[in-house]
């Protein structure tokens, strides 16, 4: 690992807690591998810190831009200057460079690693019908590309159900002919299963939906990156469901993000052969 010196360029990972981050063990290696000398840095922030800071953050000459984790997708997307269009839509934000203008400009990548995770493993979303439980930053990002990828119904849950009905709302406006229910987390007669919730970060956490009424066979998806196999898709493994771990996800939106701040290109499997994750 190179050494972090005066010279070294930042980019800040926003969230809290950050005790389950595992971002900082795909980048920095890689970019050590390849003599970059930039340094993806944890920083935990409690969400009334968090607005202050943002902007404060890229005040500094050696931060190139932030990756925003929980709690703070959604309210990025108040206090940036432009949103992307995914960004838009998802109604949630979780990377920010500042451009020459000197304004914040907020991207989201969430569900592109998502879907792009499917396609890896031979699982597309076209004409499939898709439940996800939860609609904060990561499910409503999932959701969205979701919908982009072609996935014929999609069914969205959240404790809060206001959270659910405009991120519906948003998605109807969007993809019209898109069948979209809120209010149910019932996962039979899906194809695709989200758990898009922190459920699974703490021990004794309930697990998201009724697992015994998961189809055999169809694709399960965790954001959960406290372990590697959370009780969730142990679960789901076990009544023979095709399954994703979060840091699959993660892999998979991480070229991405390359490319959003202008940093050298690395594929998700040379990303892999790099990685020093530990759980």
């Amino acid at each position: 690992m190179l050494m972090i010196s005066g010279h070294t360029r930042l980019i800040a990972h926003l969230g809290f807690p950050t005790e389950s981050f595992k971002a900082p063990m795909i980048y920095n290696p890689w970019f050590a591998a390849n003599g970059l000398d930039i340094n993806v840095m944890p920083m935990g922030v409690k969400p009334e810190a968090y607005p202050e800071l943002l902007r404060s953050l890229f005040r500094t000459t050696n931060v190139i831009g932030a990756l925003i984790t929980m709690p703070h997708k959604v309210a990025t997307t108040t206090l940036v200057d432009s949103l992307s269009p995914t960004a838009q839509i998802a109604g949630a934000c979780n990377a920010v460079r500042l451009n020459k203008a000197g304004e914040l400009e907020g991207d989201m990548f969430d569900g592109e690693g998502f879907v792009r995770g499917m396609l890896q493993k031979g699982q597309p979303a076209q004409g499939k019908r898709a439940l996800v439980v939860g609609s904060g930053g990561v499910g409503s990002a999932i959701s969205a590309s979701l919908a982009a990828a072609g996935v014929t119904a999609l069914t969205l849950f959240d404790t809060r159900r206001e959270s659910g009905e405009a991120l519906a709302q948003r998605l109807r406006q969007h993809y019209p002919a898109l069948q979209v229910t809120v209010g149910e987390r019932d996962p039979q007669g899906h194809d695709i299963v989200v758990n898009a919730t922190p459920l699974g970060m703490q021990p004794g956490d309930p697990l998201p939906l009724d697992v015994s009424r998961l189809t055999p066979g169809c694709f399960v998806g965790e954001v959960v990156m406290k372990s590697a196999v959370t009780p969730f898709l142990q679960a789901a493994r076990e009544r023979g469901c095709v399954t994703q771990q979060g840091v699959d996800m993660l892999f998979e939106m991480i070229p991405a993000y390359l490319a959003f701040f202008g940093l050298p290109a690395a594929t998700a499997e040379e990303l892999r052969q790099t990685a020093e994750i530990r759980y």
